[in-house]
């Protein structure tokens, strides 16, 4: 078999800056939104001492005053921790960020401002439906070019979606005169939001409009956080960070599809495994790339393109695709779906598990196996991975009171006034829903159980998988697989034994 022009493309990009140092470190990403917003955002009012930081370190304007100094402090003690985090997953990602700002005419420096949004998260998912490492909501997003479907989700990929918030921000710089820190502030708020204040307040100074309560605490402090994001980290000996080792920067091979392809099948053809293709290619959501898409770029690991190239030459196009996303339509049975696709319907029911063969409920997705030896991965793929954040809300009964909820929640009354814009007012009333927590204050992923554990052995069952049990016992597949130090492309087979660690209660 011979492939036609063009078939392919690469890129062997090497993501390096020389500016940037380079080692490994494996970190965790969990706990990210609790850094984030999960800590008392009521920095000092600025008293007007600002001092310019150096220009030679700085292609972004840098000030150091009493707000930057806070969270200078915070990032620097109690969420140290958590930045130590961040400071070392930049190394995987800035050069490249950086040089995407570069190359788009725009600071480099902008490039933190994904710790900022996101601690460079990949799968971050706000309670506000924003996504990825800038996190853009899928309006935005779409304007500024990246797509999203069932397959994928561009918001997750750092290069697309950093093309799209240099745009973004060099529309909202020109929006407001060339003034960065309004830029920025818009950035978070929207530009509606930021033109009002200017009218408000008749200034366009940021630290004037940022006095007064007219914008959300979150963008008042979100153009401070990303300064002192700045002061930290480009001099990180300065604030105790000098030990710090950042992850390597990204690398890796570029190759164009003629065909949709299972991710299973471009991991062996690349002579790798299926989580390093994932962790490449980001914005894939599922098990393959886009199903009718010609020409789509995958990411593969260094090195490895021509292995690939020249096994994926010989591989015959029908052994490509290993298994069909179908969506129950009216009229729709297991044995139409079988002469349709030429597969057994013992195969589509062992697959996803079907309890009433006679009853498919329409706009249900099956996955149709087209090859013998198929896993339950796809199955598993159904499931999103983003790590999603919430705010958490209360129903208000009688007797309640704003001081006796705040008590409840530990949190202060003046946060709730400002989450539920109460104003100064205390008048709340029965039935009425409050929001009780900050922005990405918790998820089910960071859920703890307070009461006791106990340890049990579960028998794996026909038609279980990973996520199945997981359901069940209300534990992240991810527990599952480290208690059991277990890959994460384990395949379960009927009979296997798994520790699960469970409320006692």
């Amino acid at each position: 078999m011979s492939l036609l022009p063009g078939d392919f493309v690469l890129a062997d990009r090497a993501l390096l800056e020389s500016e940037e140092p380079s080692s490994t470190l494996d970190l965790e990403t969990l706990a990210d939104t609790l850094l984030l917003t999960g800590f008392d955002q009521h920095p000092p009012e600025d008293e007007g001492l600002t001092t310019p930081a150096s220009g030679k370190l700085f292609d972004f304007p840098v000030v150091e005053n009493a707000k930057v100094k806070y969270f200078i402090d915070y990032y620097t003690h109690a969420g140290r921790k958590g930045f130590v985090r961040w400071l070392a997953r930049s190394g995987r990602y800035l050069p490249r960020m950086r040089a995407i700002f570069a190359e788009q005419g725009l600071p480099r420096d902008l490039a933190y401002l994904a710790m900022v949004e996101s601690g460079f998260n990949e799968r971050a998912y706000s309670w506000a439906n924003a996504v990825g490492p800038w996190q853009f909501i899928e309006k935005t997003g779409r304007h500024y070019g990246l797509k999203t479907d069932w397959w994928r989700d561009e918001r997750r990929d750092f290069e697309k979606s950093t093309y799209a918030a240099a745009r973004f921000l060099a529309d909202l710089h020109d929006r407001f005169d060339g003034n960065w820190y309004l830029a920025v502030a818009a950035y978070n708020a929207g530009g509606g939001k930021i033109s009002r204040a200017v009218r408000k307040y008749k200034s366009t100074d940021f630290w004037d409009i940022s006095r007064g309560n007219f914008l959300q605490p979150e963008t008042r402090n979100y153009v401070p956080k990303l300064l002192a994001v700045l002061l930290i980290s480009k001099q990180p000996g300065k604030y105790g960070f000098d030990t710090v080792e950042l992850q390597q920067p990204l690398v890796y091979d570029e190759v164009a599809l003629p065909s949709a392809t299972d991710l299973e099948v471009i991991a062996k053809l690349a002579g790798s495994d299926y989580r390093t293709i994932k962790q490449l290619n980001p914005e894939l959501k599922r098990w393959s790339t886009p199903p009718g898409e010609r020409g789509y770029v995958v990411r593969l690991p260094k090195g490895s393109y021509r292995r690939f190239v020249d096994a994926y030459a010989a591989l015959d196009p029908a052994d490509r695709v290993k298994y069909l996303r179908h969506r129950v339509k009216p009229g729709d049975t297991l044995l139409s779906l079988s002469k349709r696709h030429h597969v057994r319907v013992n195969d589509i029911i062992a697959l996803n598990a079907i309890r009433n063969p006679r009853a498919l409920k329409i706009g249900s997705d099956l996955i149709l196996p087209l090859k013998k030896g198929y896993t339950r991965r796809p199955l598993d793929e159904l499931r999103d991975d983003y790590v999603r954040s919430y705010r958490r809300s209360y129903k208000v009964r009688n007797g309640d009171s704003l001081w006796s909820i705040a008590k409840k929640f530990n949190v202060t009354q003046k946060q709730l006034r400002v989450w539920n814009r109460l104003g100064w007012s205390n008048l709340i009333h029965p039935g009425q829903t409050l929001v009780v927590s900050s922005k990405g204050a918790g998820g089910k992923r960071l859920k703890k159980h307070r009461g006791p554990l106990k340890r049990i052995v579960y028998r794996v069952r026909a038609g279980d998988s990973l996520w199945t049990i997981g359901r069940r016992y209300d534990v992240p597949t991810r527990q599952i697989l480290a208690w059991n130090n277990l890959a994460a492309d384990h395949i379960l087979h009927p009979g296997d034994k798994l520790t699960l660690l469970v409320p006692a209660g």
